[in-house]
């Protein structure tokens, strides 16, 4: 072969492979837009980055179709909400027993304290439901749900502060940089909805939003960018840019997105790199949400009475009740994941008096969200989840009185509760010492959690995997198990 013909040969090679590309690239974006239109059924391993066997459908049949994460950030205190211990009362301002505390770890807050001092909760508790389950009397609406939800009281974590803690419960890991909750399910199990993000956030503070939340805890990761949640925020921008700026009409938006995928393909031909096709489909849900969002979102349609059910709040844009309400209208929509964020729960003193303000503004939409799925069929197939990351210590940090004391972080042991599809009603599962301080009974690991949450999903935690930098990683890392007592 002499020059010209090797130098022809070598442009012939690369007019196939660009064209060849540019071919995939388009194949690409319509699996991102449409996965269940390509090849006539879901996307699998060879429609996405990442080599992971099933993604796009579930590896058997699910239990829940849709998820409601309603996350308590700050770490609400189980003794005083979920888990009754009169032994704190007979022992009060005792200090906890060596025995019981073993010299496990403490946060630099009360590590330097003198004393230990037991302070049993303020409130009283009752026992409803079935299962006879003890829930305070800061919740009577809670209360009166207790035979729909699933009590886990047992649950424990590593982390002991709250900024690793929130991350390893939405990521899996301590370490940012990971895939969030919502971010592997809309990659595991992609969207019902076209017009809608899989993966939408809402954000709301109660009287002490002190502990920040970051975009970290809803990040896509090293997953396509497709799949980063969406947060939607309370005004009429709901999405940030989502709106055509002045002189834009929706022709023009059309236009300007067609010449923009012409300009990604030709792109494509030369840099394949799928990041370019992520962000193809972002702009066109963007589109589609133009329409899709401001419907989703517009509340004022909705009867008196369920205003009522969720309470005076409810009708204030960017509180918790609003946003519970606003998570009814998703899952309507079928949006398969939708993260609820209330901040306001880090009660390091004057407890008694915070927790009663926090929890009246999260128990009537609470129990609201509960019995407005119920009535209308969805908790058949949605599953609501409560909690926060950590629980609350024993003992008093700082001063301790009969009327006030404080509780430090404590990962030790804590409570959730569930309610909907795929869990039992009415159930305890875990349990605690008679401090509330240490797992006696089926302890459950976050990413056994992790792992019980995604096989009501249909998924296999351990198959859920996504190549990066040479490893395949999952949610639950390398651990967890799922909790099979906890399922119907």
């Amino acid at each position: 072969m002499d020059i010209q013909d090797e130098i022809h040969d070598q442009q012939s090679r690369r007019t196939f492979l660009g064209q060849a590309s540019a071919g995939l690239g388009t194949i690409a974006l319509a699996s991102l837009l449409n996965p269940t239109n390509l090849f006539g059924g879901t996307t699998t391993s060879a429609d996405r980055p990442g080599e992971n066997p099933a993604v796009g459908k579930p590896h058997f049949p699910p239990k829940v179709k849709r998820v409601i994460y309603l996350f308590q950030s700050g770490a609400p205190s189980q003794l005083e909400l979920f888990d009754y211990k009169p032994r704190l009362e007979t022992m009060w301002g005792q200090d906890l027993p060596e025995s019981v505390r073993k010299g496990q770890r403490l946060t630099g807050m009360t590590a330097g304290q003198s004393r230990f001092p037991l302070a049993a909760s303020k409130y009283k508790f009752a026992q409803y439901g079935p299962g006879q389950m003890w829930i305070s009397e800061l919740l009577p609406h809670t209360a009166r749900i207790a035979g729909d939800l699933t009590f886990i009281r047992s649950l424990h974590t590593e982390a002991i502060n709250h900024d690793p803690a929130v991350t390893f419960f939405q990521t899996g890991s301590q370490q940012a940089g990971r895939p969030s909750f919502g971010s592997w399910i809309s990659y595991g199990l992609g969207s019902d909805n076209q017009n809608l993000p899989a993966f939408v956030v809402l954000l709301s503070k109660g009287r002490n939003g002190d502990q920040p939340l970051y975009a970290k805890l809803w990040s896509n990761g090293f997953l396509p960018s497709v799949h980063q949640g969406v947060v939607f925020r309370s005004g009429p921008d709901p999405v940030y840019y989502l709106n055509n700026p002045p002189g834009i009409d929706k022709t023009s938006r059309r236009r300007m997105l067609d010449y923009l995928t012409k300009l990604h393909q030709e792109q494509f031909k030369h840099v394949l790199d799928p990041e370019i096709n992520s962000r193809m489909a972002q702009y066109e849900m963007a589109y589609r949400m133009q329409t899709s969002v401001p419907e989703t979102l517009d509340i004022s349609k909705e009867p008196d009475y369920i205003f009522d059910m969720y309470g005076p709040e409810s009708r204030k844009p960017g509180t918790f009740a609003a946003n519970c309400l606003l998570a009814r209208k998703l899952i309507e929509k079928d949006v398969k994941f939708v993260q609820l964020y209330h901040q306001g729960w880090d009660q390091h003193g004057n407890l008694p008096n915070d927790i009663k303000i926090q929890t009246k503004s999260v128990d009537q939409p609470s129990a609201a969200l509960i019995m407005d799925l119920k009535q209308r069929g969805l908790l058949d197939d949605t599953l609501v989840i409560w909690g926060g990351e950590f629980g609350r210590g024993a003992y008093s940090q700082g001063k301790l009185t009969r009327d006030n004391y404080g509780r430090d972080h404590h990962p030790r042991a804590f409570s959730v509760w569930m309610a909907g599809a795929g869990v039992k009603k009415g159930m305890v599962y875990g349990e605690t010492d008679d401090f509330g301080y240490n797992v006696i009974r089926d302890p459950v690991h976050v990413h056994d959690f992790q792992a019980t949450v995604l096989h009501l999903l249909g998924v296999d935690h351990e198959k859920l995997t996504f190549k990066s930098q040479g490893r395949r990683y999952r949610l639950t890392d390398v651990h967890g198990k799922v909790v099979k007592p906890l399922l119907a």
